[in-house]
């Protein structure tokens, strides 16, 4: 138990932090969860179906899922240039499991609502 405890608690080096780090942004799941619906888009199509993120931030988002290989980024060699996302295999093996916490979100929000209401 011990080595567990201390597997968990090493924040350099502990897996469920590293991952849920990176996934439990802002944006993260959001831009997994359209390229899974949308399958490929361009960077402008991505930021249209995002209203509210920047450009920037959809920027690092993006640069962040891919250094993970959660996203694939496509160059085109065209004039101009033409780069598309999509999610990667590995990107794809996520995506049950952001559905399942969307799904147990939906079935619980509002109660969840209700105690913060209660407790604040």
């Amino acid at each position: 138990m011990t080595d567990l405890i201390e597997k968990y608690t090493d924040m350099d080096h502990c897996p469920v932090r590293i991952i849920l780090d990176r996934l439990g942004d802002k944006w993260s799941m959001l831009v997994i969860s359209i390229l899974n619906e949308a399958g490929t888009l361009r960077f402008n199509e991505l930021n249209r179906s995002i209203a509210d993120i920047s450009q920037k931030m959809l920027t690092t988002t993006l640069r962040s899922l891919e250094a993970d290989g959660l996203v694939e980024r496509k160059v085109f060699a065209e004039v101009p240039p033409r780069v598309e996302y999509s999610l990667t295999a590995r990107g794809k093996t996520l995506v049950p499991h952001i559905d399942g916490l969307v799904q147990w979100a939906l079935s619980n929000f509002d109660e969840i609502m209700t105690s913060r209401k209660a407790f604040a």
